[in-house]
């Protein structure tokens, strides 16, 4: 059976429930080094742009506010890091074996010069995709990999956040000759943070969501976008050019023209304009249908409660290291409203989850086992523990909370 995206249990299948709602390095082996990253002509605050170890596996990505904090190992004997997004040219800065923090690191936009697109190559867009996708097996790894991932959820009722869950854990993937059956995910540690007010007892439940490196891997996953098969179903655009880690990308608009009997997405591939590969692509579900899309999303509800669903949507990239490209980072973003029959107003929802891949190794990489996988049919709340310590990571590389994210959890700290 094909695993068709907004189908699987690892990303949102939604259930509406009733209730109240590896050893650890010392601090003096490795070092930090964050700050704020912000576009070097209007000084806006970048986010999603990747913070890595130059010369190694080690990174991690901006917030919201543009801010990041990365833990180095004092053993790499870092010189540089490096950072990459966009539309802007790759920054790099000098470290040494201490820390340093709050930082304003600038990144400079980059415009596509004409001389550079002077010949695209590729008048149907069509065609593009189908040339990126024949070259998956040579633009991915074929041998297993081991990544560590930080991920985080985030349930808010209006604007008040009422479920904050958090984890780093190994994910395994296969080879991308092979398709996602053998891929897993196992939880190494993990914490949360849920509103005790009763008011508060409509709840979302993500069944799986940590999952998502493996269903949302969508070069690996065909069915959800990239089947041949499915192509016809969509109508698709040629974008300017733009650049992402200080390469060209073609960029490919697609939207739904034909009436099926499942939702369709509307979206972006960036298709690196050199070796063909998927870089980035960026995907929302058709809501034009919302009873048919709440069919499809939503797994149960108290009988009387109206679900309607607003937006979802994806952001899937992938960096390229030493001629292959790595799954690196998932954003998934859910709004809804709920109400009762008998009353005026709905209350909105927003859940929002990301996972960023800090770490990664091709040897001597082990497959993680059933009995110790994080399942599809598991809640990450139900699987972790309570906040206790503002240490708790250690030595792990995270994505840094945004300042509305702290008030948030600082809040519910204090009517725990």
């Amino acid at each position: 059976m094909k695993r068709v995206l907004y189908c699987q249990a690892a990303l949102l299948l939604l259930s509406l429930l009733f209730f109240v709602s590896a050893a650890q390095a010392q601090n003096d082996d490795f070092f930090s080094i964050g700050g704020v990253v912000k576009n070097a002509k209007s000084k806006k605050h970048l986010e999603y742009i990747n913070v890595s170890v130059v010369g190694s596996n080690i990174g991690t990505i901006t917030n919201e506010n543009g801010e990041f904090v990365l833990k180095i190992g004092k053993e790499l004997n870092a010189r540089e890091i490096e950072l990459s997004g966009v539309g802007y040219y790759n920054a790099r800065q000098a470290i040494s074996a201490t820390d340093l923090l709050e930082q304003v690191f600038y990144l400079a936009p980059r415009s596509v010069e004409l001389s550079e697109i002077e010949v695209l190559g590729w008048k149907n867009p069509v065609d593009l995709v189908v040339a990126a996708i024949d070259k998956v097996e040579t633009n991915y790894s074929t041998m297993p990999n081991l990544l560590t991932a930080f991920y985080r959820e985030t349930i808010q009722k209006g604007r008040h956040y009422i479920n904050v869950s958090e984890a780093v854990m190994d994910v395994y993937k296969s080879s991308y000759k092979t398709g996602a059956a053998d891929d897993r995910v196992q939880i190494l540690k993990g914490r949360k943070l849920l509103s005790p007010k009763p008011k508060d007892t409509l709840a979302v439940k993500l069944l799986g969501g940590p999952n998502a490196a493996v269903f949302v891997d969508v070069v690996k996953n065909p069915d959800v976008l990239l089947d041949k098969k499915l192509l016809s179903y969509y109508s698709y655009t040629m974008g300017e050019l733009t650049s992402i880690d200080d390469r060209l990308q073609y960029v490919v608009h697609f939207t739904p023209q034909m009436i099926v009997s499942q939702p369709l997405y509307v979206g972006t591939y960036y298709i690196d304009k050199e070796t063909l590969a998927f870089t980035r692509i960026k995907f929302s579900l058709d809501m034009r249908n919302k009873d048919l899309v709440t069919k499809i999303i939503l797994k149960n509800k108290p009988i009387g409660l109206r679900f309607v669903p607003d937006e979802l949507s994806y952001i899937v990239a992938y960096k390229e290291q030493d001629g292959k490209s790595y799954l690196n980072y998932i954003h998934n973003e859910l709004r809804f409203r709920c109400d009762w029959k008998k009353k005026l107003f709905s209350t909105h929802y927003t859940v929002i989850s990301e996972m960023v891949m800090t770490n990664r190794t091709d040897v001597q990489v082990t497959k993680i086992t059933r009995k110790n996988a994080f399942l599809e049919n598991n809640s990450l709340s139900e699987k972790v523990m309570s906040y206790y310590d503002k240490d708790f990571w250690g030595a792990y590389n995270i994505i840094e909370p945004t300042e509305s994210l702290e008030w948030a959890t600082a809040k519910l700290k204090r009517v725990e």
